[in-house]
């Protein structure tokens, strides 16, 4: 019998000797805690799907594993909302995590919010390339880097922020901070790890993507990458550090099969957003030599069906709902329409009412904001607290200034990208011409007439891209610049109580000329 075994042991393909140690990686959960329906899945639409009891549950039967995440961790719902991250810290140590790169969106509650997050946290949150720019140190609550040992081996994960970030959360919480080139600080860690820590593997944790044309989720395995892919983002990282492993982020980009990059020997991979996937990635090593062999990864859907929930996970969660869903679940208004976003990427429903709610409230001529700011649709029936959270996750107030015809033709040029539209009005009629230089004959229409460019209008906006966020820098030179501290969230609460949704509001706001 023992013979038989034996020789059925040397039998086994030499692949299986091999160590294998599995990371689980997540990113821009944005408080996505809870599983929920997959409405906006055709196919599975009454399935639940996601949260962190059934990562839990995925993870929980691979003894060495290690959970990373890419950032942008708690902004986006009530819980995250009113907990402030604090509720991430503890669900991430509930589950074990090793360490987190910080997102834009970490710093959105102020610099002195997310260090008590980190605090908080027992897994370490990592910004190799962030530096306070007075004293040209690090962050006192960042790492640039730490080794997790698994079954015997060194892994070096590096954490790198986006250096959008600086115009990407309120500019005044990171003023102070310096966000240096994301490939080259990487590629200066990498080197500081294999030397000093002797690292078997590097891992790059990014809270930047692959970009081009991978966005939603993607199978980009067999693609021949473009060029231009190469200059920023994470295949600029890989081949700089020759990471084994770098780990994307904040585009909400879930590659099936991650991207093995010839060139720098690196399988980049991404897991989409809101905690509805997770990738695994196998790094195995050679049993003869202890060298590390390669890389495969696989971007898991979080069917609550297949993975199931885990209990001590769900009561944690029950914690957070019960103490959120007394104040949101308030029911304030209603809708008799659904309003989403714009299949042809200019204005939408959602962004229509958005802003002419803001018009409303203010008496503005015209109102604008910025269509990445509007994070969620609004589903017929009734209206909760919760739902205007979901659509505004953030702490923006309004802004009322003055701009001329020839400044708002200029801000709408800046924002005119690709044929898409980064912002969303009320109170304009814009057409433009799409070209490959950019967008060409933008002209405007207030009530009906013609704005010229010495014509001077009243404007609401959000203090985000007032304060230099991306889009607004025309909005440097307005006149009569007031910001009223008046929370955005609050004005839309109080113009959906007044003004119950009837049908969805006029369209056509923004037209792509042929």
């Amino acid at each position: 019998m023992k013979r038989l075994l034996a020789a059925l042991l040397l039998s086994l393909p030499v692949q299986a000797w091999a160590l294998t140690i599995p990371l689980y990686h997540t990113s821009d959960v944005h408080g996505w805690y809870f599983s929920r329906p997959a409405k906006w899945d055709k196919a599975n639409s009454t399935r639940t799907i996601g949260g962190f009891a059934a990562f839990a549950n995925l993870v929980k039967a691979d003894k060495d594993r290690v959970l990373l995440d890419s950032g942008d961790t708690f902004q986006g719902t009530p819980e995250g909302t009113l907990t402030k991250g604090m509720a991430t810290a503890a669900l991430m140590n509930q589950l074990g995590y090793s360490a987190a790169t910080v997102g834009n969106h970490d710093y959105d509650y102020s610099e002195a919010n997310l260090k008590l997050v980190v605090a908080a946290s027992s897994f370490s949150w990592l910004g190799a390339n962030v530096y306070v720019k007075e004293t040209g140190a690090a962050p006192d609550y960042l790492k640039p880097y730490v080794i997790v040992e698994r079954a015997g081996k060194k892994i070096a994960v590096i954490g790198i922020a986006g250096r959008h970030t600086v115009t990407s959360t309120l500019p005044a919480n990171v003023k102070h901070l310096e966000f240096k080139d994301e490939a080259a600080e990487a590629a200066r860690w990498a080197g500081i790890a294999r030397e000093q820590d002797k690292a078997d593997a590097v891992i790059v944790l990014a809270h930047v993507g692959l970009g081009g044309d991978a966005y939603g989720r993607v199978d980009v395995s067999t693609w021949t990458l473009k060029p231009e892919q190469a200059d920023y983002g994470t295949l600029a990282i890989a081949r700089a550090s020759k990471a084994e492993v770098v780990f994307g982020g904040h585009i909400h980009t879930g590659l099936e099969k991650g991207y093995l990059d010839k060139e720098s020997g690196s399988l980049i991979a991404e897991s989409y957003f809101g905690l509805t996937s997770a990738t695994k990635v196998l790094l195995e090593f050679d049993d003869a030599t202890g060298r590390f062999k390669g890389a495969t990864a696989q971007l898991v859907p979080l069917w609550t069906d297949v993975t199931g929930e885990d209990q001590a996970v769900l009561e944690t969660l029950k914690g957070y709902s019960a103490m959120v869903d007394k104040e949101m679940g308030k029911v304030i208004s209603k809708s008799d329409a659904d309003l989403g976003a714009s299949p042809a990427g200019l204005d939408s429903d959602i962004g229509n009412w958005f802003t002419d709610a803001m018009r409303r409230q203010s008496g503005a001529d015209v109102a604008l904001q910025n269509t990445a700011g509007i994070r969620s649709d609004m589903k017929k029936g009734e209206i909760r607290i919760r739902d205007i959270f979901q659509i505004m996750p953030f702490e923006n107030t309004l802004v009322k200034l003055t701009l001329t015809g020839e400044q708002l033709k200029r801000l709408l040029a800046d924002n005119l990208r690709g044929g898409a539209s980064k912002l969303q009005v009320s109170g304009l009629k814009v057409k433009f011409r799409q070209t490959p230089e950019g967008p060409r004959d933008i002209a405007l229409e207030h009530k009906g007439k013609p704005v010229t460019d010495g014509d001077k209008l009243s404007v609401v906006t959000n203090n985000y891209l007032t304060t230099g966020g991306t889009g607004g820098k025309v909005f440097e030179e307005a006149q009569k610049l007031d910001d009223t501290m008046q929370p955005i969230r609050e004005l839309l609460m109080k113009d959906i109580q007044a003004n119950p949704v009837k049908t969805a509001p006029e369209g056509g706001r923004i037209v792509r000329l042929q």
